[in-house]
């Protein structure tokens, strides 16, 4: 069984930061990718970064410059600082991990950004 727990979200100002944390445990022989999503109500869920084994990362263009994903293979944990957050990144975030070649999502952090 693998789990992902995520931690971080909260309310924020706009113009604010916030950092995510997403932690894997369970029996893990291998984690590739890893990356985080966000779903608004009504709208599809999108891909907001990803970053694989090696460190290659990959951004959404709505975040590019104020996000920064970044991941520790030893503790088999990815993290996402969000800096400058405007309204429009209000959402719930859900993390992922490519794990022993299924993917697993985490349960889902409520990120508001409002005055």
């Amino acid at each position: 069984q693998v789990q992902l727990v995520e931690s971080g979200g909260g309310l924020v100002q706009p113009g604010g930061s916030l950092r995510l944390s997403c932690a894997a445990s369970g029996s893990i022989f291998s984690i590739n990718a890893m990356g985080w999503y966000r779903q608004v109500p009504g709208k599809q869920r999108e891909l907001v970064t990803s970053i694989t084994s090696g460190g290659s990362t990959n951004y959404a263009d709505s975040v590019k410059g104020r996000f920064t994903i970044s991941r520790d293979n030893a503790k088999n944990t990815v993290y996402l600082q969000m800096n400058n957050l405007k309204p429009e990144d209000t959402a719930v975030y859900y993390c992922y991990g490519n794990i022993n070649t299924m993917r697993y999502w985490g349960q889902g952090t409520q990120v508001t950004v409002s005055s």
